[in-house]
């Protein structure tokens, strides 16, 4: 869809499709007005049985949603798929403002998609966290292993709330409990709520959105990768920002306080020749490289145990120092995107910390900062703690694709994307190595590495008759 009208000329903007019972499927978008007012609008398939949806029309009495009294004309956007009341009325949420500073989301009721009622309240408001955008709200299953239609409720379901943070480009998400009798959500615990708690991913991420299959009952977050080098070398490379592998989204039940993210099933399509490393061990300030030919295209899983051999004590690190930075317990992990020599790395890494309680935090990493050689490239060390039980090993699957990196620890539990522009570890010239910065132990790795062909995508071929 273009920017064709007065109410989407400047800009046809996130939405999201909503399949009715009957088949149809309505599409709500936002648009930017020929007075920049930011509005929602109605669209819906000119041909059902096209099965890409290719051709779109627009409802004639557009906008259907109009910014409420008192709120930002410009800071009102990205209606949500729509889930259906237990009145038989369907709402959907809209991201917006107050005070310049409360991040809140809206919730409004319709029955047939072309008039709308803006409920009282909002389905749920943070202070501090700023304008919401892309907000997203599903159901997750407290004790399954499949996704849920986005109206589901009731009995051993909680709901997911995600916003886009406008303030700080990062994607934030709380666990909660939805009241759809009220419209509002609660989260489990207040100090980790929306925009000051959890994010969806900790790298270079924004502007996630989920989507229920209903044909193999998954929830499916899909997510967007932008850019970190200049304008000017996107204009020359002619294209700018991807979405990452999509992933399948579930509540960890083991936790009780954050959803698994993994790549959906189909990426293993790909995989080519394996190759199996067990229990290499790797010393204190050691490098250990790992034969496996091409390491441009990857899906590893990484499996590491520690042996302590000095006594260790309190100490306050992080994941900020990035991989140089020698703690007792850590750096260990991998150098992704390498050259032979070292000049290009991506370490991507646990460090485990004594904290004063005597309990182990770790901390889930990927550090760029010595990712390419190029100076116009901003490159930045993220990550997060993880929680790591007792009875695990500390997990990790990474997959690389030539200038990405999507890294998930202890199935899922924390997530960090990696967009990095190498020039020497490139092609035949990348390598992949293990390592162990620490200075206090040793390190157990277990790993099993697929070489991962290309996806191969072509034009869809039509059926013309």
């Amino acid at each position: 869809m273009v920017p064709d009208h007065w109410y989407d000329i400047n800009g046809v903007w996130t939405g999201s499709a909503t399949l009715l019972p009957d088949g149809r499927i309505m599409m709500l978008y936002t648009g930017s007005t020929n007075e920049s007012v930011q509005v929602q609008n109605l669209a819906y398939p000119a041909n059902l049985s096209d099965p890409l949806l290719i051709d779109w029309v627009k409802y004639p009495n557009n906008p259907v949603i109009t910014p409420p009294n008192g709120t930002e004309t410009d800071e009102f956007r990205d209606p949500t798929t729509a889930w259906m009341g237990p009145d038989g009325t369907w709402r959907i949420t809209i991201g917006s403002r107050h005070n310049k500073s409360i991040g809140l989301s809206l919730v409004y009721q319709t029955s047939n998609f072309t008039t709308f009622e803006l409920l009282k309240g909002v389905l749920h408001a943070v202070p501090g966290t700023g304008m919401w955008e892309c907000v997203d709200f599903y159901p997750v299953a407290i004790n399954g292993s499949t996704g849920l239609d986005t109206s589901a409720s009731g009995a051993g379901i909680k709901h997911v709330l995600k916003a886009s943070l406008d303030d700080t480009k990062r994607d934030h998400y709380a666990i909660g409990v939805y009241d759809p009798v009220t419209d509002k959500w609660t989260p489990d615990n207040p100090k980790e709520d929306v925009g000051i708690g959890l994010q969806v991913d900790y790298g270079r991420y924004y502007a996630s959105k989920t989507f229920y299959d209903q044909n193999k009952q998954r929830r499916i977050l899909w997510g967007w990768i932008n850019e970190t080098d200049t304008e000017t070398d996107d204009l020359a490379k002619g294209w700018a920002s991807v979405q990452t592998i999509p992933r399948n989204v579930l509540y960890d039940n083991k936790t009780g306080t954050n959803i698994l993210q993994w790549p959906v099933e189909e990426v293993e399509s790909l995989r080519l020749r394996s190759t199996d490393f067990t229990e290499i061990v790797v010393g204190p300030g050691s490098v250990v490289p790992l034969d496996i030919g091409q390491a441009t295209q990857l899906d590893i899983f990484a499996e590491f145990e520690i042996e302590i051999i000095s006594e260790t004590k309190h100490e306050k690190y992080g994941c900020s120092g990035g991989a140089v930075d020698r703690s007792a317990l850590g750096p260990f992990g991998l150098l992704v995107l390498a050259d032979q020599t070292l000049s290009e790395l991506t370490p991507i890494f646990f460090r485990p910390v004594n904290t004063t309680e005597g309990i182990v935090d770790t901390y889930f990493c990927a550090d760029e900062t010595r990712s390419s050689k190029a100076s116009d490239v901003f490159k930045h060390v993220y990550g997060s703690t993880v929680p790591v039980f007792t009875d695990e090993k500390f997990q990790m699957r990474l997959l690389v694709d030539h200038s990405i990196v999507e890294s998930f620890a202890q199935g899922g539990r924390r997530v960090i994307t990696s967009r990095i522009y190498p020039t020497k570890a490139i092609y035949g010239d990348a390598r992949l190595f293990l390592f162990n910065n620490a200075t206090g132990v040793n390190v157990k790795a277990t790993l099993k590495i697929w070489e991962l062909n290309s996806a191969f995508i072509h034009p869809f071929v039509f059926d013309h008759n």
